[in-house]
């Protein structure tokens, strides 16, 4: 059955925005605008509405009665919720997909953490972060998991880019090497402790902001 035309504004609409909103272009708390959202991408308001729905579900996104939609803000309590969710759900993705895991796959999710510690900046880095987990993750053969575990990487990203979009620091990402030489030793278990405690570090970095001000900025860096 052929997608409703609106549904596939309404897609793209979303991940347009979200990718403003992930990489800091739109800011926390930030305005978005119903009918400048609409002009822009030449469509009515039933999509518009869609796609906000769509950001709200994604966590990247607020409703407040009589201010209408916002860029949702985070602090630390947010930050730490979405690491201990993605600890849980990642850990539970890996003992499914570790079943499945052949030298290829712990090849490939190595190349991508040589990858990111060769990162000039924080955007190939978190490609390469994010490929790397979903490298290991996606033979667990659970849609909705992998799926919901998607989602918390991109507010993650976010997270991420409010801290260093300005600056990027290379690294070396020894839990990542940690994680792939329990799983090639046949460690599971020490390979999903390794992986919770690696999604649940969270670190802060002082930033300056559009206004001049400084402030801290939570993160994690997994």
């Amino acid at each position: 059955m052929p997608q409703p035309k609106d549904d596939t504004i309404a897609v793209r609409i979303s991940k347009v925005l979200a990718e403003r909103i992930i990489a800091g272009v739109l800011e926390p708390g930030a305005r978005l605008r119903q009918d400048h959202i609409a002009a822009e991408f030449g469509a009515s308001h039933v999509p518009v509405r869609e796609a906000f729905r769509r950001l709200e579900a994604q966590g990247l996104a607020i409703s407040e009665p009589r201010r209408g939609v916002r860029v949702a803000a985070f602090d630390l309590a947010e930050v730490k919720e979405v690491a201990e969710m993605r600890a849980a759900l990642e850990v539970l993705a890996l003992r499914h997909a570790a079943p499945h895991l052949t030298t290829a796959i712990l090849d490939a999710a190595e190349q991508a953490t040589y990858a990111g510690d060769k990162s000039p900046d924080v955007a190939s880095w978190e490609a390469a972060n994010r490929l790397f987990h979903r490298t290991l993750l996606a033979p667990c053969g659970m849609p909705r998991l992998l799926a919901a575990i998607d989602d918390l990487h991109a507010v993650s990203a976010r997270f991420l880019f409010a801290a260093w979009r300005s600056a990027w620091e290379a690294r070396t990402d020894h839990d990542h090497l940690a994680i792939l030489a329990a799983l090639r030793a046949g460690d599971v278990e020490e390979a999903a402790t390794v992986l919770a405690r690696h999604v649940r570090w969270i670190g802060q970095k002082p930033v300056r902001t559009a206004s001049g001000q400084t402030r801290k900025v939570f993160t994690i860096v997994g």
